[in-house]
């Protein structure tokens, strides 16, 4: 893969996991943390909350973790 596009690719997924943390904390600071909780929480399918992938343990993980690797 060029340069570039591993890259942007990258950078994509980075933004992918921290709008997944978003969601995630979001969720959990409001209880909802199973699927079937989420579904009926936004309205959709049991299924359909599982496939989205949410239910992300959050134990030990917080927004600062690695600010002060970035250099």
């Amino acid at each position: 893969m060029p340069e570039i596009t591993r890259k942007a690719h990258q950078a994509e997924r980075l933004v992918a996991i921290r709008l997944r943390y978003c969601i995630n904390t979001h969720l959990d600071e409001r209880g909802l943390t199973v699927p079937p909780d989420i579904a009926r929480a936004v309205g959709l399918p049991p299924a359909e909350a599982v496939r989205l992938g949410l239910e992300v343990p959050l134990a030990g993980l917080s927004p600062s973790a690695g600010e002060d690797r970035a250099a």
